[in-house]
């Protein structure tokens, strides 16, 4: 069980934070929440006090003796604020404490998440982003917000996060024990998702079961160690992860393409998505119709290999120190099989997956063995897409770094 701090600031988004609040308890996470005195204003002491379990207060002069501006931070393992405003953003990174709640952001030794919520303007105003880098650069892990409705009529960045996505930030702040900005930050970092589709004809295509889920893990994952991360998407109904580019493509050769466009500037790339090793020579303008008569035999031409092209092109001309890790989703998963496919992709790490049992495609749990180049045998136990894409990211962070 975590000590966790859930710093509430006065934003009409603090009604979500409850939910995260509740999927905290659940979890089995002790839960503190110190609201700012405005944040009282949208959702009060007795609804906190009553989800948490724990009293509430916003100013340091509550139980002096037991000096909780210092004893809280202290102690925490983990401090998300959700939301985060412009103002509070601007206290934190200037140090200022006129409240419980910065003060206990003081005094913090465990990993720190702010989630901002505010107006576009408030959010891209070179303050807001000036602030944003300074608490970045010290190790505070800052979440960009997604893009959405906002308050009134309003829409653009800067909606808060939906509560699932800032506990999986959390349970991954506290998986690591760690700074998780301390390994990727101001590093870019490219994924594939998802699964290719080859058209036969408008309305039927060769692909097959990925959801992109974890390639998505991967983004969430990548984007709270502090990456700036491009998402190449193929085929999937997820909603895109919070402050990731996710550029949307269909077939195998749009994404061969898109992943060549963004890999030169990728510190860090990740193919995660299921892409079909064959494509129909020809496509068929209109709807193959059963009653037309026998069906012509589906003459197939091989699609362009993405990772091997990737590395070969790493070879030639790619960035200095780029890392690359290849996933292999198999039904065998025969040591001597996947380490010679490792040889032949020229990737750094091969992420070995089988197939089946309830693990990997649509499922949510995952486990591998990751090869790397180098000799190394890493195997992932049974957990969430999430965990796995984390342990990942650390093995490629301590190669890159």
């Amino acid at each position: 069980m975590a000590r966790v701090i859930l710093g509430v600031g006065a934003g009409i988004a603090a009604y979500k934070a409850c939910e995260l609040l509740r999927r905290l308890r659940e979890a089995g996470h002790r839960v503190r929440v110190i609201p700012t005195p405005d944040a009282l204003r949208f959702v009060g002491a007795p609804t906190w006090e009553a989800l948490s379990g724990e009293p509430v207060a916003t100013g340091v002069w509550t139980d002096v003796d037991e000096v909780p501006h210092v004893r809280l931070g202290q102690g925490a393992d983990l401090i998300i604020v959700a939301p985060a405003t412009a103002d509070l953003l601007a206290r934190a990174a200037a140090g200022m404490a006129p409240d419980l709640l910065t003060n206990t952001l003081l005094t913090a030794r465990c990993p720190v998440v702010f989630a901002p919520a505010m107006h576009t303007e408030m959010w891209e105003h070179p303050a807001t982003r000036a602030n944003v880098e300074t608490l970045r650069s010290r190790g505070v892990t800052v979440v960009d917000p997604a893009v959405g409705r906002l308050t009134g009529k309003d829409s653009g960045a800067g909606r808060l996060p939906e509560p699932a996505t800032l506990y999986e930030i959390a349970d991954q702040a506290l998986s690591s024990g760690t700074d998780l900005r301390s390994s990727l930050a101001s590093r870019r970092v490219l994924i594939s998702a998802g699964g290719t589709r080859e058209e036969l004809d408008p309305v039927r295509f060769l692909g097959n079961w990925s959801t992109g889920r974890q390639g998505y893990a991967f983004a969430r994952a990548a984007a709270a160690r502090g990456a700036e991360v491009t998402l190449v998407a193929a085929n999937v109904e997820l909603p895109d992860p919070p402050g990731v580019k996710v550029v949307p493509v269909v077939s195998a050769r749009e994404m061969h393409a898109a992943m060549l466009a963004e890999a030169v500037s990728a510190d860090v790339i990740v193919m995660t998505a299921a892409v079909a090793d064959y494509r129909p020579v020809t496509r068929s303008e209109e709807k193959i119709k059963k009653d037309a008569g026998p069906l012509d035999p589906i003459e197939l031409t091989e699609n362009p290999d993405i990772l091997a092209g990737l590395s070969a092109r790493r070879a030639s001309d790619g960035p200095d120190g780029q890392v690359i890790v290849g996933f292999a989703a198999e039904t065998d998963t025969d040591p001597g099989a996947a380490k010679a496919k490792l040889a032949r992709k020229g990737c750094d790490f091969l992420v070995v997956n089988e197939v089946g049992n309830g693990l990997g495609f649509g499922a949510v749990d995952n486990e591998a063995v990751v090869l790397g180049s180098d000799g190394s045998r890493v195997p992932i136990p049974r957990g969430s897409k999430d965990e796995l894409a984390d342990a990942v990211l650390g093995l490629a962070a301590a190669r890159i770094n």
